[in-house]
């Protein structure tokens, strides 16, 4: 017995419409082939599916119970068919994110070297700046995604929020802040302070999370890394994310956390509200969701 998904779909169109001549347009058959392909399904099935009368077309009992059967069957099927579509679709195709760099130099690197194994067809183009630039790449359309540390939720973009990431205190080992149990705004402000830039999202959780009492910098610099080796030659104390501690893990330098009100940094994942990821898009997506870094990034000793 050889029964194809076209006879069982020639099968559900006349269940439905109870008239050959409207099952048999559903099908794009003639009418005569379309009487054919049911005659020769129940001559296969060795039951009769159909009463039939010059006016009325209804289901026998035996075709009432091949109906619910029927519907099953090729639900499954179809379900099976657009997996492995999308699968394929998943196979090859581009796909490009834009992230800030403190992501992009630790956590990015094994997520995408995972993806990468899982989906080898897929070109990736990354783009490491901050925020409003991460933004602007989604907004015009150039990038499919990004994680900023911005809530760009418009009527242009969606938001959702990705992961947080709390801050930490980093000075030389030997420091006074060290001796300190839990480091105020005022202690550190006692101390030079080595900045970032007022563009970053760093900045600007500290400025807003030390208002009224301003942080005395002796330094503003662009780069992290900058920051760590400032810090390290002993020209001044910082506070940054866990998310980059990574530049910060040295033997002559303490890193403890920071619990001050307003302290913790969220990053967003915005996308465009207007159009659908491609399916490469959107297996990054689902990877990169499925990869967020944790709450506590770290908890280094002092």
């Amino acid at each position: 017995m050889n029964i194809a998904s076209r006879d069982l779909r020639a099968f559900l169109a006349l269940a439905t419409e109870r008239n050959f001549t409207r099952a048999a347009a559903a099908c794009h058959l003639s009418q005569p082939a379309f009487s054919a392909l049911v005659q020769q399904l129940e001559e296969n099935l060795g039951v009769r599916l159909f009463e039939r009368s010059t006016r009325h077309v209804a289901l026998s009992q035996e075709g009432e119970e091949f109906e619910r059967s029927a519907r099953r069957v090729l639900a499954e099927l179809d379900a099976l068919v657009s997996g492995m579509r999308e699968r394929a679709a998943r196979e090859r195709g581009r796909v490009s994110i834009a992230l800030l760099p403190s992501l992009a130099a630790d956590w990015l690197p094994k997520v995408l070297a995972g993806f990468h194994t899982a989906y080898p067809g897929i070109e990736i183009e990354v783009a490491d700046v901050l925020s409003e630039a991460c933004i602007e790449r989604v907004r015009g359309g150039r990038f499919d995604f990004a994680l900023a540390a911005t809530r760009a939720e418009t009527p242009e973009l969606r938001a959702e929020t990705f992961c947080g990431d709390n801050f930490h205190l980093v000075y030389p080992v030997g420091h006074p802040l060290g001796q300190l149990r839990k480091p105020r705004p005022r202690d550190v402000a006692a101390w030079p302070f080595i900045h970032l830039s007022r563009t970053s999202s760093v900045r600007q959780y500290l400025d807003a999370a030390t208002h009224p009492q301003p942080l005395r910098a002796v330094l503003e610099v662009e780069q992290l890394a900058t920051v760590a080796g400032m810090v390290q030659a002993g020209l001044g104390v910082s506070i940054v994310p866990a998310l980059t501690l990574y530049q910060f893990r040295s033997p002559e330098l303490e890193i403890r956390p920071v619990r001050w009100p307003g302290l913790t940094r969220r990053i967003y994942l915005v996308r465009r509200r207007d159009r659908g990821l491609s399916p490469a898009a959107q297996g990054l997506y689902d990877w990169v969701m499925a990869h967020r870094p944790p709450e506590e990034q770290s908890r280094p000793r002092v």
